[in-house]
């Protein structure tokens, strides 16, 4: 554990022994300036996450529409079509268009670039076009040509439009021609939906401002409860975890709560056992029988093998099935069942490890996700006193490592809250029961382990030190507190980035299973 344990010469004992050291060994000036591969929050990294607001939606959507409109000189309509079709993915677009060409590229997504005159304007306005949908004739004035060149009556092209809106297909709407996969022109649909039904003209609209996020892999929605309506766009990787500006962070893959170092499926797994209690069920299973009368879950609390439940009812606690009341030494009255078996021992002692080694990482899990929460009430602490403090001396007014203090012990608990789930799965035998040995698998966990007793103590420190009532200190204390929250801060990120670099370096790394991918520290 040289790797990942903390120096002698570094002063980080348990008394937390700050000195004059401290200085040099975390390499802080008074300025408190972070070096450049410290960590920050996923939405201040640079272009690697952007929220999308209600008001700049349309503005984000613009931007991909006139990329594409200017390369390949398109309307706005067409070019929203083909990005529809490619998921908003413009690079996409460009890749195709270079490799299979412009005609391929339009005919795939849908996009009609030929030009077809409107059938009615060769018709006076009291000459008949026949509707080969409902077979009426109809004025030329009264039907309408899309850009394959079908023409239909506009009754039946607003019934045709109003049905695909109403089933929520309305970013993509076909032509009704036989095995015509041209896309409408939005702009006819929006005028011929308006006059019959002007709002559900603006949920035509609606639907295809949203397709921006409903369709595009890159953005998702936030999921927070009740919703803000914000939307993240991540420029590369989708396994990452991203933090909305009304403060919820998730994962971008999953769209479930931020939970690395938790792969999407250990979580997925873990609420389902926690929600499920299917561990407490397994024990109640291999510890108790069912009454064959009234089917209740009945213990048995002494040696005998004849037991009655409370409904009456007398039965073989070795076989279940239901007996008389009567026992002799060799019998149990109109019963006859094998001995008892050394495998239902077995079974017995099976449930009650699974059970309690689900029980040793769920407890630690609740409490450090209880720490999380009591520890929000201590960021509000905080605030309250930061904004006193800038009040006071100048010299008093740089709090910024009180910020940063109160983020790193926020994600640091969150980590070590969710890597227990993560040792859970990592170490048992549900997910990778054949991809290590078991001389391997202990090595490994032992490994993990001793990292995450030190990431433990040092959070716990650091969580001690922020609670501290800074704000009465005198100079002197003030400065030392200060510098505690700094080292404290930096030990702190150093181990969480070591543990993250042990987890997908030798953990996940070497294993066969490629779905167990995480989101970076």
């Amino acid at each position: 554990m040289e790797d990942y344990a903390i120096s002698d010469d570094e002063h980080y004992g348990d008394d937390c022994g700050f000195d004059e050291h401290f200085d040099d060994d975390c390499g802080f000036s008074d300025g408190f300036e972070e070096p450049e591969s410290e960590s920050r929050r996923p939405n201040e990294e640079a272009s690697s996450s952007q929220v999308i607001t209600k008001d700049s939606l349309l503005a984000a959507q613009m931007d991909d529409l006139e990329r594409v409109m200017d390369l390949l000189s398109l309307k706005e309509q067409h070019a929203r079509t083909l990005l529809m079709h490619y998921r908003w993915d413009v690079d996409k677009v460009f890749a195709v268009f270079v490799d299979k060409g412009e005609e391929w590229l339009f005919k795939e997504a849908g996009v009609m670039m030929e030009e077809h005159n409107d059938l009615s304007s060769g018709h006076s306005s009291s000459e008949d076009i026949r509707c080969d949908i409902c077979m009426e004739d109809t004025p030329a004035n009264g039907t309408t040509t899309m850009d394959c060149g079908h023409c239909f009556c506009n009754k039946c092209w607003t019934e045709h439009f109003i049905v695909k809106i109403n089933e929520g297909q309305s970013r993509r709407i076909r032509c009704m021609a036989h095995r015509c996969n041209t896309i409408c022109d939005e702009g006819k649909i929006r005028n011929l939906v308006c006059t019959r039904n002007p709002d559900l003209a603006k949920k035509f609209d609606r639907f295809l401002l949203e397709s921006y996020i409903d369709d595009n892999k890159r953005v998702k929605w936030c999921p927070s409860v009740p919703q803000c309506g914000n939307a993240i766009r991540v420029e590369n990787d989708k396994y990452c975890e991203v933090e909305c500006d009304c403060g919820m962070q998730f994962c971008f893959s999953c769209s479930s709560e931020a939970h690395s170092p938790c792969s999407c499926l250990m979580w997925k797994l873990w609420m389902g056992k926690c929600q499920k209690e299917s561990e407490t069920v397994n024990w109640i299973t291999a510890h108790t029988k069912s009454c064959p009368k009234c089917h209740k879950a009945v213990e048995k609390n002494g040696g005998c093998n004849l037991v009655r439940c409370v409904c009456g009812q007398p039965f073989c606690w070795l076989c279940g099935a239901a007996t008389g009341a009567g026992h002799t030494g060799y019998s149990i009255e109109g019963h006859l069942c094998a001995r008892y078996t050394k495998d239902k021992e077995k079974n017995l002692e099976c449930a009650r490890t699974y059970l309690w080694r689900f029980m040793h990482y769920h407890s630690r899990y609740k409490v450090h996700t209880a720490s999380l929460e009591a520890e929000v009430h201590l960021k509000e602490k905080l605030k309250m006193k930061i904004s006193k403090l800038e009040t006071g001396e100048p010299a008093l007014q740089d709090l910024s490592w009180v910020e940063k203090g109160i983020y790193t012990l926020f994600r640091s608990r969150r980590i070590l809250s969710y890597s227990y789930p993560f040792a859970y799965y990592m170490f048992g035998h549900d997910l990778f029961q054949n991809e290590m040995t078991k001389e391997t698998r202990e090595i490994k966990q032992n490994l993990f382990e001793d990292q995450q007793q030190q990431i433990e103590a040092y959070v716990e420190k650091l969580s001690m030190v922020l609670e501290e009532p800074f704000k009465v200190y005198a100079k002197d204390e003030f400065a030392e507190t200060r510098m505690k929250v700094i080292c404290l801060s930096k030990v702190v990120d150093n181990l969480c980035r070591a543990l993250y670099e042990y987890i997908e370096n030798d953990l996940l790394g070497p294993l066969q299973q490629a779905i167990h991918i995480i989101a970076p520290y």
